[in-house]
């Protein structure tokens, strides 16, 4: 029997800017809101779905994407993911209060440094891993999540985010993943230490796969749209189905 998806927490937000309506409010802000809250509905839909999910062929597209299988790895990420979503969201409406929109980062030179932390590929592997490496199991407290929010770039947050709710480019309607292009692109993100942590994970589980003979029957690198939305129910940026898929 899998474990129930964890309970997230939902702390009061601050109340809305007072004598702003959504036309004044600080363009910027707008925009990181709006994605916020669209990923913020996906990661409460997996926390929902995912056990029942797990053991259907399908998810294997979906393990493919967070490098494994195991259940509770899967919704520890995911619940992490909807807690440093919440902190970024109260980051955000704190500022609108204010009337202090984002400022757009110069863009990095030609060779980011990766957010993972990790020193390069042919260094000899830390005995343990950073806390700030994605693929640790570890979820701060809602307090530390908010500090992080608030000394991080922004897109970095939005990086994070992408990688312990798997957010890909294939799971996304074109307009949310040009949404998170130009997030990542204007506040300090890097797409290409998103993408060399989704190379990573892939392999590691290719080689889990090889294991586990019950996944052999699905074809996990195939993302054309109907096949995500069989796993998925949908992409990310589209009303999710309701009921929850069978």
């Amino acid at each position: 029997m899998h474990p129930e998806a964890p309970t997230i927490p939902r702390p009061a937000q601050p109340d809305p800017p007072k004598d702003r309506t959504s036309q004044t409010m600080p363009e910027r802000l707008t925009a990181l809101l709006h994605l916020v809250r669209i990923l913020l509905g996906h990661g409460r839909r997996l926390a929902e779905t995912t056990a029942a999910q797990a053991a259907l062929p399908s998810f294997a597209t979906m393990a493919a994407v967070v490098g494994t299988h195991d259940l509770p790895s899967m919704l520890a990420r995911v619940q992490r993911g909807i807690l440093r979503l919440m902190a970024l969201e109260n980051y955000l409406l704190a500022r609108a209060q204010k009337g202090r929109d984002i400022a757009v980062m110069a863009p990095r030179g030609r060779t980011p440094a990766s957010p993972t932390d990790e020193p390069p590929a042919e260094a000899p592997a830390r005995p343990r891993r950073r806390p700030s490496d994605p693929d640790t199991l570890r979820i701060p407290t809602f307090q530390e999540l908010e500090a992080e929010v608030r000394r991080r770039p922004i897109g970095r947050t939005i990086a994070y985010i992408c990688m312990d709710l798997a957010v890909i480019p294939g799971f996304c309607t074109g307009e949310v993943w040009n949404e998170i292009f130009q997030t990542l692109r204007s506040y300090g993100g890097s797409l290409t230490a998103l993408l060399a942590v989704r190379t990573r994970r892939e392999h590691t589980y290719r080689r889990e796969r090889e294991q586990r003979p019950d996944t052999w029957v699905w074809d996990w690198r195939d993302l054309r749209r109907p096949t995500v939305r069989q796993v998925l129910g949908y992409l990310i940026g589209e009303e999710p189905p309701d009921p929850l898929p069978a």
